[in-house]
């Protein structure tokens, strides 16, 4: 089977705006420039994934179906702008979570690939040909350990993430302010796939 490449998102503080432990849709706001730039990456066919660790869940903060209602919002302020993301995945796990059944040292928690393995065998992926956008070290982490390029950008957590990047290995990073500016840096090699029909341009 051909795979393709992708865009991995973390969701909060890349695509919209942070918020502790969000839960409540209508706490909801897209990053300026946000949905424009993964309308750019639909129109070009590029798979849009979204991987985000929900510890709420496992802290009993919140229950799973409110990461599906802050989704379907995400969804629908995405839709308004002719965007959309063409799957989501999410951990609710965490090693000390208070909630037993979510008490789990998983594998899709990031910093750990899990989510970006699984996207890439269900989606048929390419993941050395695909980028991951986070504003954390652990999102970044994930992303190298998947085999992705990665990109921190500055909203979110990521202007302090910047200062830390030396304990990572900052010369396989690149910097963006935002969505935005990432997807639009990497704007001419995604064209030059798309004319040498390495990716189909969808109408």
């Amino acid at each position: 089977m051909e795979t393709k490449p992708a865009f991995f998102l973390d969701r909060d503080g890349v695509i919209i705006e942070e918020v502790h432990y969000l839960c409540d849709p209508s706490q909801v706001r897209p990053i300026a420039g946000s949905a424009a730039a993964v309308a750019q990456l639909n129109r070009l066919g590029i798979p849009v994934v979204v991987v985000t660790n929900q510890a709420g869940v496992a802290h009993g903060y919140f229950p799973e179906s409110q990461v599906a209602a802050v989704h379907q919002r995400v969804d629908e302020l995405l839709a308004a702008e002719g965007a959309f993301v063409d799957r989501y995945y999410y951990c609710p796990h965490h090693p000390l979570a208070s909630c037993r059944r979510y008490r789990v040292a998983c594998e899709c928690r990031k910093p750990r690939p899990g989510m970006l393995l699984s996207a890439a065998q269900q989606l048929g992926l390419d993941l050395k040909r695909s980028y991951l956008v986070g504003d954390k070290l652990s999102d970044l982490e994930a992303g190298v350990r998947a085999g992705c390029r990665v990109i921190l950008v500055h909203t979110g957590y990521g202007s302090s993430t910047v200062q830390s990047l030396d304990q990572f290995a900052p010369e396989r990073v690149e910097v963006a302010a935002d969505l935005a500016q990432a997807v639009k840096a990497r704007l001419p090699d995604l064209l030059r796939r798309v004319e040498s029909r390495e990716l189909r341009v969808e109408c």
